[in-house]
Order: C-alpha cells, then sequence, then structure tokens
C-alpha cells in the first residue's frame, strides 16, 4: 500500500525492532512529533522507555503486526527482521525499506550479485551452498574469508581460511550452511556512507565515516574519512547507484573497502537501515541518519546532510563495567565539553555488548579521532570504581 501524500505529525508510526537503533529512531520521531508504537518481543527493549505503546510478541506474530499495520508507516531497525513480514504489512501501509530490499541485505549471495548489477565491485568471491562446490578451482579465492550468506554481524560467522583442507573444514564449523568465500584484499581501511534516499530526485549522502574495528566490532568511526576529497566522493557517488539500482527508499548504509595503494574503492556489505558508523550524524550533522529515517518514511525528502563539525564517534562496549556490574568512570566524558554521550537503557552490560556511544567534536579529524581513544581508556580508571 502506498501514496504519495506526505504523513504529518501526529500520524503513529510503527518500528520492527526495539534495540538502540530503534530508541534513537523512536527519539527522533518524538522530537518532530509523531507517535511512535514498537514490536519488539523484549519487554525491557530499549525504545519501549521512549515509545507510546509496545507491543511485546515475536516479530512475526500475526496478532502484533496486524496492530502494526494500522500504523500511518512503518520501519525496521535491522535487517534479520522477517522480510515476509514486512510484505504482509506494506499490503496494508507504506513501508520502507521494502521487504524485497531487506530480504537482499539479509543473505550475501544475493547482496553481491545486486551490488555487481549496479556495475559496482566486491571482492572476488565464490558462493558454496554444498560441500561439492569446494573444487580446485576454489583456491584462486585462497587465502580467503568463509562467511555464513545470512545471520553474520560484528564478525561473527566468518572464518579465514588458507588451504582447500581449511575450507572444507571451515565449512563443516559453519554447519554446512550456504556460505560466501571472499578472497582476501590488500586492505587499507574501511568506510561507510549513509544514502537517505526517497526517489531517483530526492538522495544525498553523509560525509564517508572512516572506520576502525577491534575484535571484529566498530570501535571508532572518524569524520570526514581520511581520504583524499576525490576517493570521497567516488564512495558517496557508489552509494547513491547502488541505491538507484535497489530503488530503495530509505536509509541506506553501504561499507566499502578502500585497497591498496591506489585506494581503490569496493563494496563490502550494505545494511538496510540507518548504522552504527552514522550514529556522529545526532551530534556533528545537520540532521541525523534517524530524522532522515523518519522524513523518508513519511514521504518527505531528505534534509540536509551537512557536517557540521569534525568528529569521532566511539562505541562503548560493556567490557568497560566492572566486574561487579559498577559504571564506568563517566567523569571525564562527562567534563568534556566537546564530547556528547548517548546510553542505550540496557539493563545488563556484558562483554561485546552495545551499551552506547559518544561522539567528539574536534578540530579536526586527528584531533578528533585522539580526544575519543583517550577518553575512552579513561572510562576504565580505577579510581571511579
Amino acid at each position: 500500500m502506498n501514496t504519495d501524500q506526505p504523513i504529518l505529525p501526529p500520524a503513529m508510526l510503527g518500528i520492527l525492532g526495539g534495540g538502540q537503533l530503534g530508541r534513537m529512531f523512536t527519539i527522533a520521531a518524538k522530537t518532530m512529533g509523531y507517535r511512535v508504537t514498537v514490536l519488539d518481543p523484549d519487554p525491557s527493549a530499549p525504545a519501549a522507555e521512549f515509545s507510546d505503546r509496545h507491543l511485546c510478541a515475536a516479530f512475526d506474530d500475526q496478532a502484533a503486526l496486524n496492530e502494526l499495520a494500522q500504523c500511518a508507516a512503518v520501519t525496521t531497525e535491522f535487517e534479520n527482521v522477517n522480510a515476509d513480514a514486512m510484505r504482509f504489512l506494506a499490503k496494508h501501509t507504506t513501508v520502507s525499506p521494502s521487504g524485497d530490499c531487506v530480504a537482499i541485505a539479509q543473505n550475501r549471495i544475493q547482496e553481491k550479485s545486486w551490488i555487481r548489477k549496479a556495475g559496482l565491485q566486491t571482492a572476488p568471491y565464490q558462493a558454496i551452498r554444498r560441500e561439492e562446490d569446494i573444487t580446485e578451482a576454489s583456491a584462486q579465492y585462497l587465502p580467503g574469508i568463509l562467511k555464513t550468506a545470512t545471520l553474520g554481524y560484528d564478525g561473527k560467522g566468518q572464518i579465514r581460511v588458507k588451504t582447500l583442507e581449511e575450507l572444507r573444514a571451515a565449512f563443516a564449523d559453519q554447519g554446512k550452511v550456504d556460505c560466501v568465500l571472499e578472497k582476501m584484499v590488500d586492505l587499507r581501511g574501511e568506510i561507510s556512507v549513509v544514502v537517505c534516499r526517497l526517489n531517483h530526485e530526492n538522495v544525498c549522502t553523509f560525509d564517508p565515516a572512516e572506520n576502525i574495528h577491534e575484535n571484529g566490532i566498530l570501535a571508532y568511526s572518524i569524520v570526514p574519512a581520511r581520504l583524499s576529497a576525490d576517493v570521497q566522493q567516488q564512495a558517496q557517488e557508489m552509494a547513491r547507484r547502488l541505491a538507484d539500482e535497489l530503488d530503495y527508499v530509505g536509509v541506506l548504509a553501504v561499507e566499502i573497502f578502500v585497497v591498496g595503494d591506489t585506494h581503490e574503492l569496493i563494496i563490502n556489505e550494505i545494511a538496510p537501515r540507518p548504522h552504527n558508523s552514522g550514529h556522529h550524524t545526532i551530534d556533528a550533522c545537520a540532521a541525523s541518519q534517524f530524522h532522515q529515517q523518519v522524513r523518508i518514511m513519511c514521504k518527505l525528502p531528505p534534509a540536509n546532510t551537512r557536517l557540521l563539525a569534525s568528529c569521532c564517534m566511539a562505541n562503548i562496549l560493556g567490557d568497560v563495567w566492572g566486574e561487579n556490574g559498577s559504571e564506568p568512570n563517566w567523569l571525564p566524558l562527562m567534563n568534556n565539553t566537546r564530547a556528547h554521550l548517548h546510553l542505550y537503557g540496557k539493563k545488563s552490560a556484558r562483554i561485546g555488548r552495545k551499551m552506547g556511544h559518544f561522539t567528539v567534536l574536534g578540530a579536526d579529524a586527528d584531533a578528533a579521532f585522539e580526544a575519543a581513544k583517550q577518553l575512552h581508556a579513561s572510562l576504565t580508571d580505577k579510581y571511579a570504581r
């Protein structure tokens, strides 16, 4: 179901998923005057704290979907939602992104096929669906990384392999589910571009973020990326091209590898939603990625994406809480007038769990990054325990 009529406040908007992305979406929607219904099976879902209504049910619960279908428009905070549920909702209300786009992003094999269909490069790869797919020809993709086609994130579902024997063992370890074998490239860095697209005439991008990972999890995003203007412009053009090929409606994050001395760009993967690397937009841009998500699902053109200040976003994981659950040392961070803290309201901290983030504004990207590293280190200062 779709019309061209804009959806205005105080309409009720719906979101599938009530985690931190749903929470930040809900806050943005509420500040714009909309009401929000969140569907999430977790009674303590972070987004529920700010929503008008929390449907505490499974994502494929038909009764809950029937209620969500009464919203003026519906979106999602994560790609592993049931795509068929989104297709059902689309019969009754406006849904963005489409269930078809979400389904593509859920499967690395389909995803890479669409990227290449758009005329864009990926790392050389082979789809492996059964043992017989592993042949002598597979050696051309070694050394490589075997990734499950579905459900992998934050480094999960990925095994590095150097030989055919290791590849066969890794495929068995993955449970012989559909996988993608990606040839390792001369990786010099990763950047991401968040695209905001209503239609071909109304599309814009945020400045590329330079991403630094630790233990497979995003640790810092530096904006602007410390790359030439030409490379950054090329990355934005690639992201827009892919969004156009998908006829995407919504906020789309495109992760891009920077390869070799020439800084060649190849697309790694996409996320059909706001992205961790785009959290800086809340504090450092004219409009945040979450305001863009609200605007586009309400059939309004995306707002200005201008970067107001160089910055660095730092993730806060459960690792920095004390063994007895004691709070990190927030004082240096809170005393810094250029730092902005965002906590997600999660009830319990654990290793590797994203509990919040902060963004530091700086005179330039390097200064912001150095300040973010120092502030992050201060979170575990012993005297605060």
